[in-house]
């Protein structure tokens, strides 16, 4: 296999972060030597998890074999996802805001039309749901556990508690009309076609689009990972690839 020099767009900061997580993980594991130093182990993972190269050409790049690669890059995801914020501490830093913004989306995985739990009705694909909170400016505070394609916005949303947990807090949520019947705090635009709704609701469905719009830019945040793109890996690994990505995007936005 041929070798050639590449990049990655990920900030310093978030290899020095994983640097040092790996570097301590290493310690509490009394680890004596491994192929790769706790650096370049760290950037192998967020080749991995930013480009979404295959494993087999990871490792022709760093000169490990793919077992290896495949054995460094979970670890470090592991390491990654055990630091993600949880849905209460992610509550405890929109208590801050004016408001939060809650949307669903589908990560795409490689699944055949059988497999139905996984097929998405909305997008027409197969997927993995993941909910996601972002505050007034469209950063993003929060991604979900991932759940089937075929679980609706509004169930994933109840199922993860985010519902009851943004209302105990008394947290104004924005959201789309996929979250009809959520309750709460959560605010959707008035329901039926536009040229029934009457001209104050047109209006307020007009304010709420331009609101909400911005809960997109957490969306591009999250999918700027590429791996997150098309998943082909299992799917009961895919939570921790989110929670991983969400760990280094707060670490680099706090930096």
């Amino acid at each position: 296999m041929l070798v050639y020099p590449s990049g990655v767009d990920v900030s310093s900061s978030a290899l020095r972060f994983l640097s040092a997580k790996l570097r301590q993980r290493r310690q509490e594991l009394g680890t004596r030597w491994r192929r790769l130093s706790a650096g370049r182990q760290a950037l192998l993972a967020l080749a991995h998890l930013r480009n979404g190269h295959p494993y087999a050409q990871l490792a022709a790049g760093f000169g490990i074999g793919t077992t290896t690669a495949y054995r460094y890059i979970t670890e470090a995801v592991e390491v990654l996802a055990a630091l993600a914020p949880t849905l209460a501490e992610a509550v405890r830093t929109a208590s801050s805001k004016a408001f939060v913004l809650l949307d669903g989306t589908l990560l795409p995985i490689d699944r055949i039309a059988a497999d139905r739990p996984y097929y998405s009705g909305k997008h027409k694909r197969h997927g993995m749901n993941v909910q996601v909170l972002a505050d007034p400016f469209g950063r993003l505070l929060w991604a979900s556990p991932a759940l089937p394609g075929a679980v609706h916005d509004v169930r994933a949303a109840r199922e993860h508690g985010i519902v009851d947990a943004l209302a105990e807090a008394d947290i104004t949520c924005w959201a789309d009309k996929g979250y009809r019947g959520a309750g709460g705090t959560v605010r959707i635009p008035y329901w039926g076609r536009w040229e029934i709704l009457s001209t104050g609701q047109q209006a307020v469905n007009r304010s709420h689009a331009k609101i909400r719009a911005l809960v997109e830019q957490a969306m591009a945040t999250l999918k700027s990972w590429r791996l997150l793109r098309k998943l082909r890996c299992s799917t009961t690994r895919i939570t921790s690839l989110v929670q991983a990505v969400l760990t280094l995007h707060l670490t680099s936005s706090d930096q």
